[in-house]
């Protein structure tokens, strides 16, 4: 997905003089060619992190496009202060590219995993958040971002992703969540997710599709602002909606649409949240067995589906 979304600036670079990509020490070889091509409208900033964030705003306030690239605890983590003060206080248009959603570098530990980013994005006014799914929406959530003339924060994970959206789809509304497959006409249940699980929950949708029991899946590409009242239209006349995300289960988007006031008011529905519980993490797996582990894998969704809509067969 971070090669998705990377190309989406690219292309953009070929219309528009404005944009800047600056990178703290990472993306080898992503940036290869774009070096080559526009040498004067890239930056390797170094390990000099919170710099980097400073300099991004400097850099936003003489009229620049700043993109900035890097893993995430070393973009959202170590910068706080900066991307707080520097950038989301001044609601400069910078967009925030961070790498590594989830525990997507495992078994790298927990220096590089992200799953408690959300959590800290909320407490950032200003700030829109993307976490998407596919190479679909990772290319849309590109063009948003450089549109956008608020500060952006897009979550990518650090593997590829399966196809959730048909590859022709041009444009896509990331403000919108999406149903990108539809349930069973006898189901109860939907699935809500975003960023790097949707390998997980499109496997286990495949697989209760054999059984007539496919929930309704609906991505959520922006989870900072959420739309709620686009939620509940999409959930209207649902028992369930289960949130699976790779991210601690107080503070992610489980906990968003836990605490959405609208969707107190309007929907009728149980919530079953799917996530890390908080905690350092100190196993080491692979990232198949670390999903496993946490309760977020394919088997996992697959179980709690059964549990409640497996009773009406």
């Amino acid at each position: 997905m971070r090669n998705a979304f990377m190309r989406g600036i690219f292309e953009a670079c070929k219309k528009r003089d404005d944009i800047i990509i600056l990178s703290g020490d990472t993306g080898a070889g992503l940036f290869d060619d774009f070096k080559k091509q526009y040498p004067d409208r890239f930056i390797n900033m170094g390990i000099a992190e919170q710099n980097m964030a400073s300099f991004a705003a400097g850099l936003a306030l003489t009229g620049r496009k700043v993109v900035i690239y890097n893993i995430i605890p070393f973009l959202l983590y170590r910068c706080y202060e900066q991307v707080r003060n520097d950038i989301c206080y001044q609601g400069l248009p910078v967009v925030l590219v961070g790498v590594g959603s989830g525990v997507t570098y495992a078994p790298q530990g927990m220096t590089h995993y992200a799953v408690e980013d959300l959590g800290i994005a909320q407490t950032l006014p200003n700030l829109v958040v993307l976490s998407p799914g596919d190479s679909v929406e990772a290319v849309a959530s590109a063009r948003f971002s450089l549109d956008c003339d608020r500060p952006v924060y897009a979550r990518l994970a650090k593997v590829g992703g399966p196809v959730l959206h048909p590859p022709t789809t041009e444009y896509l509304n990331v403000v919108m969540p999406h149903v990108v497959r539809p349930g069973h006409p006898n189901s109860e249940t939907a699935v809500a997710f975003h960023g790097s699980i949707s390998s997980e929950v499109l496997a286990a949708y495949d697989s209760l599709a054999k059984e007539s029991l496919e929930p309704t899946l609906i991505s959520v590409p922006m989870v900072q602002p959420f739309n709620g009242e686009a939620f509940a239209r999409i959930t209207n006349g649902l028992k369930r909606v289960m949130v699976v995300e790779e991210h601690y289960d107080n503070c992610g988007l489980g906990s968003i649409i836990a605490n959405n006031q609208y969707l107190w008011e309007h929907a009728s529905w149980d919530l079953v949240n799917m996530g890390i519980p908080p905690g350092f993490i100190h196993e080491v797996k692979d990232l198949p067995s670390m999903r496993r582990f946490f309760g977020i894998s394919a088997y996992d969704v697959i179980d709690e589906v059964k549990e409640h809509d497996g009773k009406r067969t």
